[in-house]
């Protein structure tokens, strides 16, 4: 058996060495246009332990206490007016059925999957303090609210994910309060890491707590009855028809625990999608057996760099993609949550100084890519706003302060992520990287219809002429510009130049057309 373990543990790391050696082989000079097949053809259609919706998602994140006030009857007290500044402790309102009312308006967008941050009863704006995973916060609404939320979303072909934060608790959760009451003598003890009793406040913790907040101790979900409750928890929500889980900083918490609880989500919905909030290197949790996905923060901060600061060059934006890619296997490739911006982050526009242009290039680029883009809400409007509390200011529902030119922008280009499977499922190569002139080109190809895709990308402050023949090898194909716009014109790739604007973008389809 030990053999077999070493055997096993070599061909693994065998395989990360060659496929870091061909990398490396393949990236050695960046002067000539290059093409760099990252994601095989041959494995598209292979078995994957990925939900296979997921492929074709695009996923819109809410902040439920800032989206929509539907219902001021719910309100906190103190509650203060819409459109106010965001700040740690405030509150605004927003609720479950401000989102059913905005339902129509989600849809209209394009996205098909809602992502929502903590929506079960707690004592903070943001809902990370839980008090009762059983309950929807009262200020949020109640279970039949949500069960309507989550049927009308299936009514309109949008699926949703619940954010599941089972590393730590409020101070006010039932088992914490049992323990502060009874102190060792409670029957709750072994759910939490007290150092010495009794219980102090949560200024000075004398117990374990999520980076030292004590407004956060930490569960011990390796004690079999904190596993039960949590098992518990899924299963509850489950059953109301949701979609899958956000995983709350799920790298505190065991390997093993969430190999159980795969199984456990699995048995109930195989379809469910399991995405961690992981910042970095998530592949020792994405190898069938955790998640499916991660929150894909490289993606954001290559984006950043490249786009919004222009501290990367082309050849560094396109390796920063390239090592990412690299890390996972390629079916979860496609399903990564690739973000521009989430609660957790400044605004898009914010990091691009309100540059909309470098944020439309951004765009273009995110939802033609490998992977399952994600919206922040209010991104597609022009909200802007910094680091936490400041990316979480109340959705801009008054038309006359939209910025509508970012959100006709944003609409047309998920409505050509959605209208050619290319862009969900289609391989992906480099075409085009040259540093001196700011350009970045790809091709997308499906090997399923035949259908390929060429983007190229003006990320210059300059007009670029730019010799679309050596960006592919299929020169014979007609080409359709779909983007911008082109009334359906045909465009041959032989012997012709393009102009360029700054900082744009252009999507060029061929081949078998959906």
């Amino acid at each position: 058996m030990r053999l077999l373990i070493l055997c096993s543990k070599l061909a693994f790391f065998w395989k990360r060495f060659q496929k870091s050696i061909t990398f490396r082989n393949l990236r050695q000079t960046h002067d000539v246009p290059m093409r760099v097949e990252t994601v095989a053809a041959e494995r598209i259609n292979a078995t994957t332990f990925v939900p296979t919706w997921a492929k074709d998602a695009i996923f819109y994140q809410i902040f439920p206490e800032r989206f929509a006030n539907g219902d001021p009857s719910n309100d906190p007290p103190n509650v203060e007016p819409w459109g106010g500044e965001p700040k740690g402790h405030n509150y605004f309102g927003g609720d479950l059925k401000g989102i059913i009312d905005h339902l129509d308006y989600i849809s209209a967008l394009g996205v098909n999957c809602l992502y929502l941050n903590p929506i079960f009863w707690s004592t903070s704006n943001h809902k990370y303090h839980a008090k009762d995973y059983l309950k929807i916060d009262p200020h949020f609404g109640d279970e039949s609210v949500f069960k309507r939320l989550v049927d009308e979303c299936h009514a309109r072909g949008i699926r949703i994910i619940l954010d599941g934060v089972f590393n730590h608790t409020g101070v006010d959760f039932f088992a914490f309060e049992d323990v502060k009451k009874h102190g060792k003598n409670s029957r709750y003890v072994q759910w939490f890491n007290i150092y010495s009793f009794p219980v102090s406040s949560p200024r000075k913790p004398n117990y374990e707590c999520w980076w030292n907040l004590g407004d956060l101790p930490k569960l011990m979900v390796h004690e079999p009855e904190v596993r039960r409750y949590l098992f518990k928890v899924t299963e509850y929500w489950m059953k109301f028809g949701i979609d899958g889980w956000r995983l709350d900083v799920p790298n505190e918490i065991s390997h093993a625990f969430w190999m159980e609880w795969r199984k456990f989500v699995k048995s109930l919905n195989p379809e469910a999608y399991i995405v961690g909030e992981i910042w970095d290197d998530g592949s020792s949790w994405l190898q069938g057996d955790q998640f499916d996905a991660v929150m894909n923060y490289r993606f954001r901060r290559s984006c950043v760099e490249f786009f919004a600061r222009r501290t990367m060059t082309p050849l560094e934006f396109d390796r920063s993609l390239a090592r990412t890619r690299a890390l996972y296997p390629d079916e979860v490739n496609y399903v990564l949550q690739n973000l521009l911006g989430s609660h957790d982050t400044e605004r898009f526009l914010t990091v691009c100084n309100g540059n909309k242009a470098a944020m439309k290039l951004a765009w273009l680029f995110q939802m033609t890519y490998v992977g399952a883009p994600m919206v922040y809400y209010g991104d597609e409007v022009g909200m802007t706003g910094g680091k936490d509390p400041g990316c979480r200011g109340t959705m801009i529902w008054d038309e006359d302060k939209q910025d509508r030119e970012l959100l006709a922008e944003i609409k047309g280009l998920i409505k050509i992520r959605n209208q050619y499977p290319v862009f969900r499922h289609g391989t992906f190569a480099s075409v085009l990287v040259d540093d001196e002139r700011l350009l970045f080109g790809f091709t997308r190809d499906n090997p399923i219809d035949g259908t390929q895709a060429l983007v190229i990308l003006n990320n210059s402050d300059d007009m670029q002429e730019v010799d679309l023949q050596p960006c592919t090898n299929f020169s014979s194909i007609t080409w359709q510009q779909i983007w911008p716009r082109n009334d359906g014109k045909s465009f041959k790739t032989v012997n012709n130049m393009y102009r360029l604007e700054p900082r744009t973008g252009i999507i060029f389809i061929g081949g078998t057309q959906p």
